[in-house]
């Protein structure tokens, strides 16, 4: 057995994805979470950044929203690339100080994280994912729903 035959069998690929969504989503439920219960601190912080109220409850509900979609897989790529262009932006508007080694860093690690969420945008959030869950019960109903409405009209049906 090959490695990729291997890995195929055990569900790698699916495995893999979930464990990046979750390292991934991580940082921003984190971070939103600290946001929210420190409401105030953080809003005095980005007042002095010229941000207010309504950009920070936006921020709020982004961090928190699209970093549970991508961590349970629930509408992953439309959160993935919400995240991604969220992490452009806070790049390009708050660590452009090259100067500084810290901002430098910040800058950085902001555009590696946007390229994860793209990434992960591409390719889905696998089959270890909410979305499926759903898709499957949605499936299952409909399938229910529609032999329930065939024996409704043979029921139902005159003889021909």
């Amino acid at each position: 057995m090959t490695p990729t035959e291997l890995a195929e069998k055990l569900h790698a690929r699916d495995a893999v994805l979930l464990a990046g969504r979750l390292l991934l989503s991580l940082i921003f439920v984190h971070e939103g979470l600290q946001l929210a219960t420190h409401f105030e601190g953080a809003q005095k912080a980005m007042a002095a950044l010229g941000i207010g109220t309504p950009l920070l409850l936006a921020t709020i509900a982004l961090q928190l929203g699209a970093g549970l979609s991508v961590a349970l897989g629930i509408l992953a790529r439309l959160g993935a690339v919400g995240l991604g262009l969220f992490c452009l932006m806070t790049a390009g508007l708050f660590h452009t100080n090259f100067a500084s080694q810290n901002e430098l860093l910040h800058f950085e690690k902001d555009l590696a994280i946007a390229g994860g969420m793209f990434v992960l945008a591409a390719s889905g959030a696998s089959k270890l994912s909410m979305d499926r869950v759903l898709r499957g019960m949605m499936k299952g109903r409909a399938g229910e729903g529609s032999k329930a409405d065939a024996a409704a009209v043979r029921e139902t049906s005159l003889p021909v």
